[in-house]
């Protein structure tokens, strides 16, 4: 039988610095998938879609942690935050500062869907896109209540996507 070791964020923090991609979910470790050149070029095209449409307006950070709880601390694709910068200086963001939270999957889709997704509407985070690589779509999720998202959206890659956040922003996310 193999054995298993929780962690608080603390302690993983202290545990797991040197090693790359790496997150704490409900304090268990977990390897993340390798970034292969459609996931890298989807983070970096929407990363540079969100600075210039949000700027002034929000935080964007790129495959930072998040700290949802004693126990989950995941490194979502993007975040876009409540400003100001300086805010997160010392600190990691958390649920409160979050307006948008975007993974994008392709081999991680299913862990995305069944793990993270419920993690991320337990801690209140109001809006979650997945971009899903395989099949070429926006998953949009809102609404979160009692570890679930209740309004979920599919949009092709011809439909632009607008936060809930800044509904006046209009992204052709694809």
């Amino acid at each position: 039988m193999a054995t298993r070791y929780r962690f608080r964020v603390e302690e993983f923090e202290r545990a797991f610095r040197d090693v790359p991609r790496v997150e704490l979910l409900r304090g268990e470790v977990y390897q993340m998938s390798p970034i292969g050149p459609r996931h890298a070029f989807m983070v970096a095209r929407l990363d540079d879609l969100l600075h210039e449409a949000l700027r002034g307006k929000a935080v964007v950070m790129v495959q930072n942690p998040l700290r949802l709880s004693p126990e989950s601390e995941p490194e979502p694709d993007l975040l876009v935050l409540v400003p100001p910068l300086d805010r997160y200086r010392d600190r990691h963001p958390e649920p409160p500062d979050v307006l948008l939270l975007i993974e994008v999957a392709d081999t991680s889709l299913e862990f995305d869907r069944e793990v993270k997704l419920p993690l991320y509407a337990e801690a209140g985070i109001p809006e979650v896109w997945l971009v899903n690589l395989k099949e070429n779509l926006l998953e949009v999720y809102r609404e979160p209540k009692e570890g679930r998202y209740r309004a979920i959206r599919l949009l092709s890659p011809s439909e632009p996507a607008s936060p809930l956040a800044f509904p006046e922003v209009s992204l052709p996310w694809a």
